[in-house]
């Protein structure tokens, strides 16, 4: 009976791997299809609506202002130590914080963009009209799904005794976050990273509305003359993010021996530090 049930439940993980394989990769394989097509139906097929990505400068610009912004939302989500904060002295308001980030899920893109138009027309005149100060409004979108993440890798992990027993051997608040916070929840930091690139990636309605150009605007404009190049220019994005993914992933699998080789050495410091001080308390 074990060994009839190992082999169904392998065969339903194929079955389900194949099947979601399917449903990601036909979608691409016909854009891909559709980009290589020739100008006639008995033209041959050829790569120049790929070779137009870099031809075209509105879209090299979109596409770099939009890794940009990627960059900036992704280093300022991780730079906010709210959550962290929220542990270790401020637990009672977890709800509320909780609830604060998952705004966002529920009201649409449209009324927060609304919301949004006076104070980027107060930015625009008075501090910088780059495309990167998109970088505030994507922090709030990217908010919700970052919480998440990062609530799961802080759940998995006794925060606030690492803490303190770093604390308690003289690190700075600096020293315990790099040192014992992000090498214990580097796989909920990748997640967390990953998702926040590829919301920053996929976005249209603000940049749109607040009338920057980023890639998915570009590829908008460019689908109204070309519609090859800009399914050319959709399959990379796609492509690129998956990519991303699997190098998250493997930087996530070799970063775990790491974190658990560094929560064993601060739980082994603490045991130190405890029996010294009562050693010390002893011997007084």
């Amino acid at each position: 009976m074990s060994r009839a049930r190992r082999f169904r439940l392998q065969v339903f993980r194929i079955a389900v791997f194949v099947v979601m394989g399917l449903f990601f990769l036909v979608p691409i394989g016909s854009m891909f299809e559709f980009s290589t097509r020739g100008n006639s139906a008995t033209a041959p097929r050829n790569l120049d609506a790929w070779l137009n990505i870099v031809k075209t400068p509105e879209l090299s610009e979109a596409i770099i202002a939009s890794l940009e912004l990627a960059v900036i939302t992704t280093l300022a989500m991780l730079v906010l130590p709210t959550m962290v904060w929220v542990r270790l002295r401020f637990s009672g308001l977890s709800r509320v914080i909780e609830f604060i980030c998952l705004i966002p899920l529920t009201v649409p893109a449209i009324a927060l963009v609304v919301g949004m138009v006076p104070i980027y027309r107060w930015i625009n005149i008075n501090v910088n009209d780059s495309i990167l100060t998109l970088a505030f409004a994507y922090l709030i979108l990217v908010l919700p799904y970052s919480y998440r993440a990062l609530d799961a890798g802080l759940s998995a992990i006794d925060l606030k005794t690492l803490s303190e027993a770093a604390r308690s051997l003289g690190a700075g608040w600096a020293t315990v976050m790099l040192r014992v916070v992000m090498p214990n929840m580097s796989t909920a930091i990748l997640n967390a990273s990953l998702l926040s690139v590829a919301l920053v990636l996929g976005e249209y309605t603000f940049a749109n509305l607040l009338a920057y150009e980023n890639l998915q605007v570009a590829i908008a404009y460019v689908g109204l003359v070309d519609a090859g190049t800009s399914i050319a220019v959709a399959v990379a994005s796609l492509m690129f993010a998956f990519v991303l993914l699997l190098i998250l992933s493997y930087l996530g699998r070799r970063q775990a021996p790491f974190a658990q080789a560094a929560a064993a050495d601060y739980d082994l410091a603490q045991t130190v530090g405890l029996s010294g001080g009562v050693i010390g308390r002893a011997g007084r």
